[in-house]
């Protein structure tokens, strides 16, 4: 998969993610591609580390799953850190 296919599988996946995971963050549109695209090769790594199973193709439904879980973790951790951080200012 090729750097254009990265950035739209994370604009996807972040946005997928923000909207499974509702709530107020701090952020816009480049933090949410930054978040999939970090998303994407955190779920992919974890995904061949755990069970042996790799991202796929652009249109593979197991790509997009390991992408978006590891979206919903970084998210997680994303409002943890800066979100409290945010608060206190």
């Amino acid at each position: 998969m090729g750097i254009i296919g990265w950035i739209v599988l994370g604009l996807i996946a972040g946005a997928i993610a923000k909207m499974l995971m509702p709530g107020k963050d701090p952020g816009g549109c480049i933090i949410t591609i930054l978040l999939g695209i970090g998303g994407a090769l955190l779920g992919g790594w974890i995904g061949q580390a755990a069970f042996n199973v790799g991202l796929g193709t652009f249109f593979d439904i197991r790509t997009w799953g390991l992408a978006i879980a590891g979206s919903l973790a970084i998210l997680g951790l994303y409002r943890l850190l800066i979100g409290s951080r945010s608060r206190y200012q």
